[in-house]
């Protein structure tokens, strides 16, 4: 049997699969005409078995697949797990636990940043995966059997890969590096940001708090607006002309009909108005309550070139230990540490400064060195503290 479309089955599958040590699992979503992933297949790999679930099956209940994603003694191993767990925290308000990240596991033992699982299981097991059906419409039934196969591929070998990371993370001594990822990962605020929040993943130019107050309102209206009709965001408005509205801050329809998303006709009606109250609702808060950024302007003079020699320099260590950059520092982590010797950034905490934040800190404050090697055609760190 490789797919169940019935409780009953289900049901059965898990009970067998809550026997095992660790589980493979993967899904299959659609999420172009939605805000919510519509879970539309969930695959999953035991010892002597790999099986799909139609989770669209009709009459089928999900009750045992979210039992078995809960049970603390089965590891749940995921590939990039973040939008396959996203979707069990929407559908059964919980995260699979415990979890194994394979692609967080694999930039701890140097495969890069964000390495793709047909890349990884090729890596390290030698398999080519045939990835033809990745853009296959997975709501639409009944499925092929070229497209069951394509999706149970990617837990049948999801095991022998976590297999061979694991042994490897035992024998380097990481396993430990990866707890701080998976803390986060298993965390459901990691999955449920408020709409009051929403600003932050816009792209804008603009620091003044007046227009970040017009900003975070307007995009909690969409936010909100796009949970309750299950839309992508853009469906409501587009990023841009959220930013543009924000700049203008309209407070009469004759001026929303300025922006450029909007005519005379749109900017009376409904979302119109809906935006011109979220407008005011911004302007009529205290000035106390109005969110600030830092003022790029306002940036230590002398950091950016500080900034650089640590992006070399997380190059080179990186390359030392076999780690990916992005697991040790982002850019802004970088910016923040060339700023403030004590910036709360994962960089100079735990392990990673072990691995790179105390020659970070060395490298600024002039006690380290870097220095073209001609003979070996490499930059190499050199004592210049006496």
């Amino acid at each position: 049997m490789t797919l169940v479309t019935d409780t009953a089955s289900l049901s059965a599958l898990c009970d067998r699969l809550a026997r095992e040590r660790y589980v493979a699992v993967d899904t299959e979503f659609m999420r172009d005409k939605t805000y919510y992933a519509k879970l539309c297949l969930v695959q999953l790999a035991g010892a002597d078995e790999a099986v799909a679930v139609d989770t669209l099956a009709p009459g089928i209940d999900l009750a045992p697949l979210y039992a078995l994603m809960a049970n603390p003694d089965v590891l749940k191993v995921f590939h990039a797990a973040r939008q396959d767990v996203e979707i069990f925290v929407h559908q059964a308000d919980a995260v699979p636990a415990p979890l194994f990240d394979t692609q967080i596991a694999a930039m701890v033992c140097g495969f890069g940043d964000a390495v793709s699982y047909d890349r990884l299981v090729r890596g390290l097991t030698g398999v080519k995966l045939d990835k033809t059906s990745r853009f296959t419409d997975w709501s639409h039934r009944p499925l092929s059997s070229r497209q069951i196969e394509y999706a149970l591929a990617d837990v049948i070998h999801l095991r022998p890969a976590y297999e061979k990371l694991h042994r490897k993370l035992e024998k380097t001594g990481r396993l430990e590096w990866l707890s701080e990822e998976m803390a986060v990962l298993t965390d459901t605020a990691t999955y449920k940001v408020p709409p009051e929040q929403s600003w932050r993943r816009l792209k804008i130019r603009s620091t003044k708090p007046k227009f970040l107050t017009v900003l975070r309102e307007l995009a909690a209206w969409r936010e909100r607006e796009a949970q309750a009709r299950d839309v992508p965001r853009n469906r409501i408005l587009r990023d841009d002309a959220l930013v543009d509205v924000a700049a203008q801050t309209p407070q009469t329809p004759e001026e929303l009909a300025r922006s450029r998303a909007f005519n005379r006709d749109s900017a009376g009606g409904k979302t119109g108005r809906a935006i011109l109250d979220a407008v005011a609702a911004a302007l009529a808060l205290p000035k106390d309550q109005w969110p600030t950024l830092p003022d790029q302007d306002d940036a230590p003079q002398g950091r950016q070139p500080v900034a650089d020699l640590l992006r070399v320099l997380l190059k080179i260590k990186c390359d030392e230990h076999d780690v990916a950059p992005k697991l040790i520092a982002s850019s802004d982590d970088l910016d923040a540490i060339a700023s403030n010797d004590d910036a709360d950034v994962p960089a100079l905490k735990g392990w990673r400064l072990e691995v790179f934040g105390s020659a970070a800190l060395a490298v600024k404050h002039g006690r380290l060195g870097l220095v073209f090697d001609p003979a070996n055609d490499r930059v190499r760190l050199v004592d210049v503290s006496t």
